[in-house]
């Protein structure tokens, strides 16, 4: 089976019902998304596909572990990557036309005479959306051993002379009315 055709489910041949798969995507697959977040991350998606007349739902649940950057001191972070997602997807005539009108990004519509389900797209996507915006040391582990304390030092420093010319430029309007 091609790489490409690990990514697609055949849902013509299955009975309505709930049927659940799973994918491992390492960083391979990622890589050949052009993913730059994070890195030698092991994610694994657990998908219920309830297969309908005319519809089929599915239900991504994300999980695993990445490597990141902290935000605030620059040094390797390990996370752990969670979410879930749902998606409807309905078969109709005019798909392009229909996918074109579509407001609700969970929704999305294949041609009737599709026979397979291409989730490429839909594993990289959650999987992204699982990372974290703010990737930082928690407040207990900020200043320890795998921080870059450098880095820590050198903020403070800023924030401390950044509130300094702050409060002098908020006051420096009202000394002409001190001697009034």
């Amino acid at each position: 089976m091609g790489k490409k055709r690990v990514f697609e489910i055949p849902f013509v041949g299955l009975k309505p019902g709930i049927h659940e798969f799973v994918f491992e995507l390492d960083e391979k697959f990622f890589v050949e998304k052009g993913a730059q977040d994070f890195l030698h991350p092991k994610v694994i998606v657990n998908m219920t596909l309830e297969k309908n007349t005319g519809f089929i739902i599915l239900n991504f649940s994300i999980g695993g572990k990445a490597e990141v950057t902290c935000d605030r001191c620059g040094n390797s972070l390990n996370i752990n990557l969670w979410d879930e997602f749902k998606m409807l997807v309905k078969l109709v005539e005019n798909p392009e036309e229909m996918n074109e009108q579509e407001e609700d990004p969970d929704v999305f519509y294949i041609s009737r005479n599709e026979s397979h389900l291409s989730l490429e797209d839909w594993l990289y996507e959650f999987s992204m959306l699982s990372v974290p915006m703010q990737k930082m040391c928690s407040p207990e582990e900020m200043g320890g051993p795998q921080c870059n304390n450098e880095v820590l030092q050198k903020l403070k420093e800023m924030e401390a002379k950044h509130q300094d010319n702050n409060f002098n430029s908020l006051w420096k309007g009202l000394d002409k009315f001190k001697d009034n």
